[in-house]
């Protein structure tokens, strides 16, 4: 059975870790260029003043931007997430959203840069915003792109 965007959105919003944390999956583009992701701050997604859990808030942006740049690419690439940086504006109540965007034309430079088996490290950002549009958190994450030793192997 093909992984389609929508099955994703729906296995990542009842995989256990997301499910228990409050982190909905709205979407993922069909062209696998965004994703869409809630944070239902909630009694367990909350800290001891009542607002939203700094780690709650680092793992609704975990695996999405290495997932965007994943299916782009296809299975000749190993694709990873290897860092994060997170940065807390203001307090985060109610439900935080944040937007993955990775477009087709970065992807392309990725694919460029990491032929021949080069290891590409790219930063990519996202911010979380609450109901009103404000900014709680600005986020950072570094994903690892390499083309796979058998596809480099079959080209030499």
């Amino acid at each position: 059975m093909r992984i389609t965007p929508r099955r994703l959105a729906v296995g990542m919003s009842l995989w256990v870790p997301n499910l228990f944390s409050g982190i909905r999956v709205r979407r993922y583009s069909e062209d696998w260029t965004h994703a869409t992701v809630e944070l239902h701050v909630n009694l367990l997604t909350r800290n001891y003043v009542k607002t939203a859990f700094g780690g709650s808030m680092q793992a609704m942006t975990d695996p999405y931007f290495f997932m965007l740049v994943m299916h782009q690419l296809g299975r000749d690439y190993v694709v990873w997430d290897t860092r994060a940086e997170i940065e807390f504006v203001k307090p985060g109540r109610g439900v935080l959203t944040a937007r993955f965007d990775v477009p087709a034309a970065r992807v392309a430079e990725l694919r460029r840069r990491a032929e021949g088996g080069a290891k590409v490290l790219e930063w990519f950002e996202t911010e979380i915003t609450d109901r009103s549009g404000d900014v709680v958190a600005r986020v950072r994450r570094e994903v690892y792109v390499r083309e796979k030793k058998r596809v480099t192997a079959a080209k030499s």
